[in-house]
């Protein structure tokens, strides 16, 4: 049978597997455009369960195991290839839920769930991806189960499945069969499986190599987003978890809440089945804790002074010293506005077409599901709209709808800074959620977006061989140019988007690296050949990654 305990060590022992093989994972991914990597998502993903459930005791049920992996999978999701991950993890949850062990039937259960919960999550399943790999796996443990019911046969039987539809997947996307590779999410959940064999089979955890463990993208430190003026009512901020207890004394979540709102102010209480998320202002931490005891096990506690704060603030805060947190405010507004975006230049921009919060992410940084469940927290509205501006951050952004209770999430399913920008420019506020969201996906969906970067490494697109350090320019999302002149990439970049008659204006937002002089000369090319038919404009981004982002409208 297959306990919580050995549950438990298949988690960290798969988490440390592929955080030992992440970049190879990472170097699987055709694509030379740098990109928030797949190996390197996943890592993160499953390490965010590996920290929850290390602690757990050895008497500690698959039930019990298993939620706790799947809410820490959902909370931590990066990138899509994590979104997927997690929810393969809570289809297993959903299996396992009320079972101590597991016997062979209920493993093949388990992953019949995982694969019906991945599935569902893509609109449009593309075979020769990590869904195949664990379809597979799926259907072995469910032949393996007819003829013998021990689980750890029916696992090792899933896990030598996906193996082998793995080293299948190049003959299913003719683009992986060209480059010489398997799928780089399939390989990650092979990766994350092998470690629970390891576990299973052999009754040992895969060890952790030095330097292969990989920390969150830190969000640049920020400028107070708003000072406080005059008196602090409630001078101490409360956040934390409560692991929920079957035997807990209380279990309504509201009435928890209703308590805190009569002792204290910006109280917001999420939940899910099996924690409760707190944060509060007030002047009695000790009671707010106590009240919060009633309910299960306390984590994550963090206690904040904000009087000493709002001192630190007015005199500015020293290099070395923890800068303020944005405040946590209850929905009193009728909309509000959450943006993903790097760079100082695009995230005043984005602050002043009105956006609440920022969430610092994009290419390379991909904000976990809790980053932008936080950020919508922050937001003071009924209504949030949360633009993720990547394509590889709308299933992340996603994932975080259910979990924000007080307030209602649309999450406009922007792929580039252009498409957010533009969607931003369309909101009316006269106009209902529904009319705002439909008007707003018109909008970006009608824009063309350039995109000007490096190779991350040698690839071959369309017949044509990149090699790592070369300028590309992308118009929408596919490569058009390569060459060794960043500038005139961009020109030839805008000139392939731009038509006339169809556009008239062209934004050009130049990140790191590029000079206030460099954008100006490609400005004063394009206005020598379009003259009165193109208007542009030139905005400093601060961006990483791409050197310019170019908007055609």
């Amino acid at each position: 049978m297959i306990t919580g305990i050995m549950f438990r060590d298949g988690i960290i022992s798969a988490a440390n597997n592929i955080s030992n093989s992440r970049q190879a994972v990472d170097a699987l991914n055709i694509f030379p455009v740098p990109d928030g990597d797949t190996g390197t998502n996943m890592s993160m993903t499953i390490t965010a369960a590996k920290k929850e459930v290390s602690a757990m005791p050895d008497n500690c049920t698959l039930s019990e195991v298993s939620k706790r992996c799947a809410s820490a999978l959902l909370r931590g999701a990066r990138g899509n290839s994590g979104v997927i991950l997690s929810l393969i993890f809570r289809g297993f949850s959903k299996a396992f839920k009320d079972i101590d062990e597991a016997s062979g039937t209920d493993v093949a259960a388990a992953f019949r769930a995982a694969t019906e919960a991945a599935y569902k999550a893509v609109m449009k399943p593309t075979e020769g991806t990590i869904l195949t790999v664990v379809r597979k796996a799926a259907e072995a443990a469910e032949e393996m189960a007819k003829a013998n019911d021990d689980p750890i046969e029916v696992c090792f039987a899933a896990l030598q499945a996906a193996r082998d539809a793995l080293a299948k997947t190049p003959e299913q996307l003719p683009v992986l069969k060209k480059a010489g590779v398997v799928d780089a999410g399939g390989q990650g959940l092979v990766l994350i499986f092998e470690g629970f064999n390891s576990v299973f089979g052999h009754d040992a955890i895969v060890q952790l190599l030095d330097g292969s463990s990989v920390e969150p993208v830190s969000a640049p430190d920020k400028k107070t987003v708003a000072q406080a003026s005059g008196d602090i009512e409630f001078g101490y901020c409360s956040e934390f978890l409560i692991e929920r207890a079957k035997d807990a004394r209380e279990k309504d979540s509201l009435k928890l809440r209703a308590y805190l709102e009569s002792i204290g102010d910006c109280v917001v209480v999420v939940d899910d089945e099996n924690i409760i998320k707190v944060h509060v202002h007030s002047n009695c931490p000790g009671t707010v804790i106590q009240s919060a005891l009633k309910y299960g096990q306390l984590i994550n506690i963090k206690i904040d002074n904000m009087r000493y704060q709002h001192r630190n603030a007015e005199v500015g805060v020293k290099e070395g010293e923890k800068p303020i947190e944005p405040t946590v405010t209850e929905p009193e507004n009728k909309y509000g506005f959450v943006a993903v975006c790097a760079g100082e230049g695009l995230e005043e921009l984005f602050t002043d077409l009105g956006a609440d919060t920022i969430v610092s992410g994009g290419q390379t940084m991909n904000p976990s599901t809790d980053d932008i469940l936080n950020a919508i927290m922050q937001t003071p509205a009924k209504t949030v709209f949360v633009l993720p501006n990547n394509k590889n951050i709308i299933m992340a952004a996603e994932q975080a709808i259910p979990l924000a209770t007080d307030r209602e999430v649309r999450v406009l399913p922007t792929k580039t800074i252009p498409q957010g920008i533009s969607a931003m420019l369309s909101f009316d506020e006269g106009e209902d959620a529904e009319a705002n969201q439909m008007a707003m996906m018109e909008m970006a969906e009608s824009v063309e977006t350039g995109q000007v970067t490096f190779a991350a490494r040698d690839s071959e697109v369309d017949g044509n061989p990149i090699k790592k350090g070369e300028i590309m320019g992308l118009c929408n999302g596919k490569i058009a140019f390569t060459g060794a002149d960043r500038e005139d990439i961009a020109f030839k970049t805008v000139n392939k988007l731009f038509k006339k008659n169809q556009h008239s204006l062209v934004t050009l937002i130049y990140g790191e690296g590029v000079s206030e002089e460099a954008a100006g000369d490609l400005e004063e090319r394009l206005n020598k050949k379009y003259k009165n038919d193109m208007e542009i404009s030139v905005v400093n981004g601060g961006q990483p990654i791409y050197y310019y982002i170019i908007s055609v409208e």
